[in-house]
């Protein structure tokens, strides 16, 4: 007989993982380091869509924003904040850096010409202007 040790934390990090996984929801663990995936909030407007990830610590030119065959991507390579010593006695390390991307796919009513960036205090905010054709339009109807 085999005595396997109960650890609760264990259960449940593994159960997170494969909720995550089945439902594409972006790891933050890789391996034994811990990987960096911005985390995002997508918004939508009257007028058009827009993404908003946050990213911090980073230089706007490492960060790269392209469109392709319907699909919008953000990737990027988020540079530690400071070079690791291997004697220091580190009590606690938690902040995440390494080559990242997320890819959304666009909706039909999104104008992919359009499409701008803008990157301020570590937000990354994408605007997604919606077609003509898509946008509500109003009709005045006159009632006899």
């Amino acid at each position: 007989m085999t005595l396997v040790r109960y650890n609760p934390n264990q259960i449940l990090a593994e159960m997170g993982s494969d909720f995550n996984s089945f439902f594409n929801i972006p790891s933050h663990r890789s391996s034994d380091n811990w990987a960096f995936v911005p985390r995002v909030d997508i918004i939508e407007e009257k007028d058009n869509m827009m993404v908003v990830a946050e990213i911090p610590g980073m230089e706007k030119n490492d960060i790269k924003v392209v469109v392709e065959n319907g699909i919008l991507i953000i990737s990027g390579d988020k540079k530690p904040v400071m070079e690791r010593k291997e004697d220091a006695g580190y009590v606690r390390c938690e902040l995440c850096n390494g080559v990242f991307s997320r890819s959304f796919t666009l909706p039909e009513h999104v104008d992919a010409e359009k499409i701008t960036a803008d990157y301020r205090n570590g937000l990354l905010t994408i605007m997604l202007p919606k077609s003509e054709k898509s946008k509500q339009k109003e009709i005045k109807v006159d009632v006899k």
